[in-house]
């Protein structure tokens, strides 16, 4: 299992805001256990999926201080299940921005309904703890084709 997910970025303002989708297929490994007969996609994925959509915002601005990693789950709530082969569409509003850490509201829509909302804290960690070659694909390409805010 990769631990990616976020498939693509729809919407994005560095460091405010963004919006972005993914859909998880029925054949991931853990819909067999979770729940037999009834799939769904577990809470801490979706908190996961908020994380890496709010990471890329904060990580879009390319300021010096590293790259983001979630801190803190400040608050969750779950109101619906995602069942596998669903359109989640992730959106998260940073709501402090500073050098050492950074605050968003975020939740997942299925359909139009919101399904999830956390209050996520974030931290920095430089980026000379990474590997030499590690890339964040999904940003990169929505930077390069030169997409800002809506689209």
């Amino acid at each position: 299992m990769r631990f990616l997910f976020v498939d693509e970025i729809l919407e994005l303002v560095p460091g405010q805001r963004i919006k972005a989708v993914k859909t998880l297929s029925r054949e991931e490994d853990f819909f067999a256990d979770h729940f037999p007969g009834f799939p769904v996609v577990p809470g801490v994925l979706l908190t996961e999926m908020m994380a890496q959509a709010t990471g890329k915002c904060l990580d879009a601005e390319k300021r010096p201080r590293g790259k983001a990693m979630l801190a803190q789950i400040n608050k969750a709530s779950f109101r619906r299940w995602m069942e596998p082969d669903q359109k989640a569409v992730i959106g998260a509003d940073i709501k402090a921005n500073r050098d050492q850490y950074a605050t968003a509201s975020c939740y997942v829509e299925i359909e139009g309904e919101k399904i999830c909302s956390a209050e996520l804290m974030f931290s920095f960690v430089p980026m000379t703890r990474f590997s030499p070659s590690f890339r964040d694909d999904v940003l990169e390409d929505f930077l390069l084709k030169g997409n800002m805010g809506d689209r």
